[in-house]
């Protein structure tokens, strides 16, 4: 990821965190009356949607504890720090709750929360430091974390809803760029190649 102060970078992590809410917000929009439908794995669309929407309200919420230091230094720190966590099984029950406290009308209530996370977001210099659950951390090193969990999990929500399943291209490069860094830390850049090109995933190839 880019070096800490640089201003640009963080500029397009923000613009590219602001385009993965937007499909988000659209995406949940499309619902109507699915809520109860099977989402991802044992999650229905609507503990999907509130799991997916923890990537806006855990920036909110992190923001609001500032870290007295930084202990978790690069985005892909993070997911080293948290990869045990992420296969807990709190996690599922983290989304449900989440998307029952959405209440009656949980398109609305994403859409708010959006309203209100991106613009917090944007006013921010990436500089700031807040307490994640992997540690203190920067924004700019954190956010990219959140921008990758909406695409991903707003293309999970769209492949329930039969829906196109295309992020926008800023969020998509940034997640790309994420899953390329991933790759290159854990020695799977051959994998990810080899798939990404269709010979371990015959049907998929970017070529």
């Amino acid at each position: 990821m880019d070096a800490p102060g640089d201003a640009a970078a963080h500029e397009r992590a923000v613009a590219a965190f602001a385009a993965a809410a937007d499909w988000f917000v659209r995406t949940t929009a499309l619902v109507d009356g699915c809520w109860g439908e099977p989402g991802l794995g044992e999650w229905d669309v609507r503990a999907l949607v509130g799991h997916t929407s923890r990537s806006l309200s855990t920036v909110e919420a992190y923001l609001a504890a500032p870290a007295a230091a930084v202990e978790v230094a690069t985005t892909t720190g993070y997911y080293r720090a948290t990869s045990a966590l992420a296969a807990g099984p709190g996690v599922a029950q983290r989304g449900r709750d989440a998307g029952t406290a959405l209440g009656a009308d949980p398109a609305a209530a994403v859409a708010g929360l959006a309203a209100r996370v991106v613009p917090l977001v944007a006013a921010r210099g990436g500089e700031e430091l807040l307490t994640t659950v992997a540690g203190g951390m920067r924004l700019r090193d954190y956010l990219p974390t959140r921008t990758f969990e909406l695409v991903v999990h707003t293309a999970d929500l769209a492949t329930a809803l039969g829906e196109p399943t295309e992020p926008p291209a800023p969020a998509a490069a940034a997640a790309l760029e994420l899953v390329a860094a991933l790759a290159l830390e854990t020695g799977r850049a051959g994998q990810l190649l080899l798939a990404a090109t269709g010979r371990t995933l015959p049907g998929l190839t970017v070529l």
